[in-house]
């Protein structure tokens, strides 16, 4: 049992383990997938979570590299604050934050995100709301030299949620995806809280 689980969230890892059924995730995805479906008690997450091949080894070594995690909205960086206080310390910048006043024809999310691109453009990004800042972060990685560590694509909702996901698979970018219209801040703080207990257990 890992010490930064605590005993009822491994008694619900094992209830997952007897209902989640067959799967084809690696352990290291399924570490991940388990820790969406007790954030959100939906078994649908293990269908439409998707990981590029690289993608968790690229987030772990990030982790430890105490590389930036740039997230959306306040409610993900709440999400996640105790978990980075546990392991590495990294910086948490909340992308809402860096903006007063948007840009022209841009959301105040949006606009922040390209703020903390031009910033932090090898960070890792955690979209869970927004997918204006998702389609931002696709835009700009195809004009900037560098690129994000790693890609956490989960916006909710009805509206550019599915056309955002669409392009950033379209994109040769190390990602994590929750396909369709499902995601939101606890799946989205599920992701990274799952990297980073498989990051600080890499190194006992």
């Amino acid at each position: 049992m890992s010490s930064l689980n605590h005993p009822i969230l491994e008694k619900s890892f094992a209830t997952i383990d007897r209902e989640i059924g067959e799967h084809s995730f690696t352990p290291r995805e399924y570490a991940i997938v388990r820790r969406i479906i007790h954030a959100t008690a939906d078994f649908e997450f293990a269908k439409l979570t998707y990981f590029s091949p690289d993608a968790i080894e690229r987030g772990i070594i990030a982790l430890r590299d105490l590389v930036p995690i740039v997230v959306d909205v306040s409610m993900i960086r709440q999400g996640i604050a105790s978990m980075v206080r546990k392991t590495f310390g990294n910086a948490i910048v909340t992308a809402i934050d860096r903006c007063d006043v948007p840009l022209p024809g841009k959301t105040r999310t949006e606009t922040g995100l390209l703020r903390c691109f031009a910033e932090y453009p090898e960070a890792i990004y955690a979209i869970g709301n927004a997918p204006t800042a998702l389609l931002a972060l696709c835009q700009a990685c195809e004009k900037g030299d560098r690129q994000p560590a790693l890609i956490i694509g989960s916006p909710v909702g009805f509206i550019n949620v599915v056309e955002s996901k669409h392009i950033l698979a379209q994109k040769d970018l190390s990602q994590i995806r929750i396909d369709g219209r499902k995601g939101g801040s606890p799946a989205t703080s599920a992701i990274l809280n799952a990297l980073l207990v498989l990051a600080w257990e890499k190194q006992l």
